[in-house]
């Protein structure tokens, strides 16, 4: 049964997030900085670091879709999150008395228990938040993970100076345990369940089915897709605009970084008080083509100033077109299936980007900075193209696919 927006869900889910973000940001930088330390910077070893966080992505993210409209999503996410601090605990014990190379494992299990934990959040957020408030209420959430977008590196650097590994791994692990009693303060969920007696393979074909028989979200997961092919070419390009377009020492890319991070924070403060006037698919679009000019300016700019206002503004509309193809996806998909279609679109995404990222470094030395920064705004024009198809669709979307499909 909804309500606007229950008070005690929200607050808790914000405050869950927090102490989350708060331990994957600690995790993520204390383990960077101590591969670095222990190798001597090798390329490999580091590599290894992205390889762990992303691999389980396309290995578990459709799976734990699955089984987070199988499972009660609360739940779900209270295990994921304390099964995440025992495991740390775990690996803590091995790097002490055994292998350094166990930290590798830290960032796999965390990994792994938010592909059944991210889709179950996103559950929850259609069970206990109204329609007309799940844009406000995801901007909220997106903000967030905005400010530790920024923050985040600074205090996971604070954190593994001051207290090297050991203590960061302990305060992974007490941050997934705080995350998890936060949890519990979210309502339950007092509707009747039905039996599911289908088999786990039976449901992954119907969430397919599914995606593929709703027009909506197949062309939102093209245009993610395309979108993903973009951001994989620049995200490793950030220090060569700096050193190579630029002509400026390394130092200068933490400023570009930086600007990039306030615009994040603003932009998720300004989707909160624009979420209940302007419409999600706008946000989409706009945020597509502002992210098209803004790479197109950076990789021509031999100016300072013009870089660090592109870098903010594609920060800027970041959090807009991440709350928008969250509410989309919630939206426009039946409760059934939310944990699937969550679970089938990030990998999308994902698996774009590191595909694109991988030979990113290729390419660069094949052409230019330049060259990859003009390619990555033309995935993002066709991914704007794409939304435009999409404003005929969303006013006569009908739930007849969703019925045929459950029915199957």
């Amino acid at each position: 049964m909804y309500i606007m927006v229950s008070p005690r869900f929200l607050s808790s889910i914000l405050v869950s997030t927090f102490f989350l973000q708060l331990g994957i940001w600690v995790r993520n930088i204390a383990i960077l900085l101590y591969v670095v330390e222990h190798t001597g910077g090798d390329g490999f070893a580091v590599s290894m670091i992205s390889v762990a966080e992303f691999l389980p992505i396309f290995i578990f993210s459709f799976i734990g879709g699955t089984f987070a409209d199988r499972w009660n999503p609360k739940k779900t996410m209270v295990w994921c999150d304390i099964l995440s601090a025992i495991s740390i605990l775990f690996i803590l014990l091995a790097l002490t008395y055994g292998t350094w190379k166990a930290i590798f494992f830290a960032t796999i299990v965390s990994s792994i228990m938010s592909q059944f934990s991210q889709p179950s959040a996103m559950k929850l957020f259609k069970q206990n938040v109204k329609e007309e408030m799940m844009q406000s209420s995801m901007s909220l959430f997106q903000t967030l993970l905005a400010i530790f977008m920024m923050m985040g590196p600074v205090l996971g650097t604070f954190v593994y100076q001051q207290f090297g590994i050991h203590i960061s791994i302990g305060i992974m692990s007490i941050s997934f345990l705080l995350s998890a009693i936060a949890l519990t303060f979210i309502p339950s969920d007092n509707t009747p369940k039905k039996t599911i007696d289908n088999h786990v393979m039976e449901e992954m074909k119907a969430g397919l089915k599914y995606v593929l028989s709703n027009r909506l979200l197949t062309l939102l997961g093209i245009s993610f897709l395309i979108a993903g092919l973009g951001v994989g070419l620049v995200v490793p390009m950030g220090i060569f605009i700096v050193t190579e377009q630029l002509s400026l020492p390394e130092s200068y890319y933490q400023w570009i970084a930086t600007s990039k991070g306030i615009g994040m924070i603003l932009g998720g403060v300004l989707s909160v008080i624009a979420s209940k006037r302007v419409a999600p698919l706008y946000l989409l679009t706009t945020g597509f083509l502002v992210n098209a000019v803004c790479l197109m300016t950076a990789g021509l700019s031999s100016y300072f100033w013009l870089t660090f206002s592109a870098e903010f503004f594609i920060g800027f509309v970041t959090p807009a077109f991440q709350v928008a193809i969250q509410t989309l996806i919630l939206r426009n998909t039946d409760e059934a299936f939310v944990g699937r279609v969550n679970g089938m679109l990030t990998p999308l995404f994902i698996g774009a980007m590191v595909l694109t990222m991988s030979f990113s470094g290729l390419l660069k030395d094949l052409f230019s900075v330049t060259v990859m920064y003009e390619l990555a705004a033309v995935f993002f024009i066709i991914s704007t193209l794409i939304t435009k198809s999409m404003y005929r669709i969303l006013p006569r979307k009908s739930t007849t696919a969703a019925h045929e499909t459950l029915g199957a």
